[in-house]
């Protein structure tokens, strides 16, 4: 989840794992910056997808457009301000939870700490890498 990004993100070894050829791509001439620390980032092009929140009994379906990039991440996607308005759905970072008007009342997506402690273990290390190969 990220309120500050304008964009939402698919990383492209997220795609390879759902079977998508890289031929699905729309074209994209989105650039743009702070996804890499100190690098900017190029689009590979965009695809929308069908993001679906919730149970059999009371879910929520939209199609989403993501610009899809090349590089390590500990996350598959990140969800920006676009999925938010979406879904009306609104972030709540103290406790891990994202909430949104359902059918049948509000949905609630939850992750637990020590999955997002290692994600950020492994985005800080990813970083530093990344940083490290651009000092030489």
């Amino acid at each position: 989840m990220d309120s500050g990004s304008g964009l939402n993100i698919l990383y492209a070894e997220a795609l390879r794992g759902m079977g998508i050829p890289m031929s699905k791509l729309g074209e994209s001439n989105m650039r743009f910056h702070g996804v890499i620390p100190g690098k900017k980032a190029d689009s590979l092009g965009q695809i929308t997808l069908d993001v679906v929140f919730g149970d059999s009994k009371n879910y929520r379906k939209e199609k989403l457009t993501f610009e899809v990039v090349d590089f390590d991440s500990a996350y598959h996607a990140i969800l920006g301000r676009p999925a938010y308005a979406s879904f009306m759905a609104r972030p709540c970072y103290v406790y891990l939870k994202l909430k949104m008007p359902g059918p049948g009342g509000m949905i609630t997506v939850t992750t637990n700490r020590q999955r997002a402690e290692d994600c950020l273990q492994k985005g800080s290390k990813t970083a530093d890498e990344q940083m490290a190969t651009m000092e030489f």
